[in-house]
C-alpha cells in the first residue's frame, strides 16, 4: 500500500468530560479549544467546537468517534470524521484512525471528497497529534 503525507495536525484539548462506568465502559468527552495542521497540499486552523467522544473499554483499548471542522489557510471548510482504536503507551496514548471528509464540490479542495485516509498519532488529556495519510 502506497500512502502519502496529507497533513501533520496538532490539537489542544478542554479538560475532558467523564461519564464514568456505563454498561460499555467509560465514556470520556474531549472537546476541542483549536489547533493547526500543515501539509504539502493544504494547510490552515483547526476550529474549535468538534471533539472526540471516547470509549475506554474494559479490555484498556480506547474507541475514537471524532468530529472536527478545518478551516483552510484560503477559507474553505472542510469537515472530518474518523473513529479508530487507540492504546494506552506511558503516560499517553498510541492511536490509529481512518479519517474521512466532507468538502463542498465547489472547493478547490474537493478531491478530499474521494480521499481515503489513514492517521496514526499520540493523545493526552492536554492535546492531539496526527500525521494523516492518504491511501494511493
Amino acid at each position: 500500500m502506497e500512502t502519502e503525507l496529507l497533513f501533520e495536525l496538532s490539537g489542544d484539548l478542554e479538560p475532558p468530560i467523564v461519564i464514568a462506568n456505563t454498561p460499555l465502559g467509560d465514556r470520556i468527552i474531549f472537546l476541542l479549544k483549536g489547533g493547526s495542521f500543515k501539509g504539502p497540499r493544504l494547510s490552515g486552523e483547526v476550529l474549535p467546537g468538534g471533539g472526540d467522544w471516547l470509549l475506554n473499554r474494559s479490555d484498556g483499548v480506547s474507541v475514537l468517534d471524532v468530529r472536527m471542522m478545518l478551516k483552510t489557510s484560503d477559507g474553505e471548510f472542510i469537515y472530518v470524521t474518523y473513529s479508530g482504536i487507540g492504546k494506552p503507551q506511558g503516560a499517553g496514548v498510541t492511536i490509529r484512525t481512518a479519517p474521512m471528509f466532507s468538502v463542498s464540490k465547489a472547493s478547490k479542495y474537493a478531491w478530499l471528497n474521494a480521499v481515503q485516509a489513514i492517521g496514526e498519532g499520540e493523545g493526552s488529556p492536554a492535546g492531539v497529534s496526527y500525521r494523516i495519510y492518504e491511501v494511493k
